[in-house]
């Protein structure tokens, strides 16, 4: 279980992160090799409850701001404890982000270690926030670290929130990539959005790949990274 109680953040928040009980698992992101690790996602693990139904419940309470601080804490020391070498990929809601004290005691805490090893990973709900994306986005850009996109093609705004946040990662929703070997639409449609993000220097990732087939034909388009349970499973 992660805890809190060391942590350099104010009292108020760290009561109410001491309420959660939370813990963090992580899956791979690997290159085209299918092999080789670039990142790891860590994924919230609610000890009581589903990830879906925390969030449900912390919405309900005006309350998001908790989560992502926690994420952005819990996350990382769990990550420092499995000492992996790789990159880091953190949840983040696009309507929220660490307040500048918060932001410097993240940074003060975990040092030069996480310089060039976080990835930011926005999510596509609750809702998305210009102000607070660009907030976020340079905050993290001043250490080196990469934004990314979650999800593309799960709603109806992803070109606007690419051309919002400018990332340099997109993550292409699992609803693009299922069965795309023998699906000509999916076929057309992921290939013009690899040589879009292609052609503004970003990086591509094709989502819940679950099938060899769906990996080998998304290989020979030229998508960069991959996840999914045919590759890894979270542990």
């Amino acid at each position: 279980m992660i805890y809190y109680d060391h942590l350099p953040l104010d009292k108020e928040i760290l009561d109410a992160l001491n309420e959660l009980s939370i813990n963090y698992v992580f899956q791979p992101i690997f290159q085209a090799d299918g092999k080789t690790t670039y990142a790891w996602e860590a994924l919230m693990r609610p000890a009581d409850k589903t990830v879906t139904e925390l969030i449900e419940e912390y919405t309900r309470k005006d309350k998001l701001h908790v989560l992502e601080v926690a994420t952005f804490f819990g996350a990382m020391q769990e990550f420092c404890l499995r000492g992996y070498p790789q990159k880091v990929s953190i949840n983040s809601f696009p309507s929220d982000c660490m307040n500048r004290e918060e932001a410097e005691a993240f940074y003060d805490y975990f040092g030069e270690e996480i310089r060039g090893k976080l990835i930011v990973e926005n999510l596509e709900y609750p809702y998305c926030s210009a102000d607070k994306c660009q907030e976020k986005s340079k905050c993290v850009r001043s250490m080196n670290n990469m934004l990314s996109i979650d999800d593309f093609g799960s709603g109806i705004n992803d070109l606007e929130r690419v051309e919002l946040m400018k990332p340099d990662i997109v993550k292409l929703d699992r609803e693009l990539i299922s069965g795309i070997d023998h699906d000509e639409a999916k076929q057309d449609n992921v290939e013009d959005l690899v040589l879009k993000f292609h052609s503004k220097g970003m990086l591509v990732v094709a989502e819940g790949v679950e099938e060899k087939a769906e990996f080998d034909y998304l290989v020979g388009l030229g998508v960069d990274l991959y996840q999914g349970y045919y590759l890894a499973r979270p542990a």
